[in-house]
């Protein structure tokens, strides 16, 4: 799912990104750990996403090839990042109202829960 070896290319723009630089810093057990965090749900609409992007043809009918600019590439990878931070974060919704739901006393209305 994650690459390590992506950082280690020499280039003046990663020299310069400050999140690449922390990335660096990190043990690739944690980078794997945290890559791993993303739920199978969660990857099935990254995935859809970004095939819908690329466009997708079979490929046992087909011998498909993309291609695309550097910055197009990272365009592409910045909006499924993007998409992932924010798909967590309303799994992570989700999850905490069915907790409270659950917990909730019967007499609670949840369409008064406003978070």
């Amino acid at each position: 799912m994650f690459n390590p070896e992506f950082l280690t290319s020499e280039n003046e723009a990663i020299g310069s990104n400050s999140l690449i630089q922390y990335l660096q810093e990190q043990s690739p057990d944690v980078l794997q750990r945290v890559a791993r965090s993303a739920s199978s749900d969660i990857q099935d609409i990254i995935r859809h996403n970004v095939q819908g992007l690329l466009g997708m043809l079979p490929g046992e009918q087909f011998e498909v090839k993309i291609q695309a600019s550097r910055d197009n590439l990272a365009g592409l990878l910045a909006s499924a990042m993007m998409t992932g931070y924010f798909l967590r974060q309303m799994e992570q919704r989700m999850e905490l109202e069915a907790s409270l739901f659950v917990d909730a006393d019967q007499d609670v209305d949840p369409g008064e829960l406003k978070l």
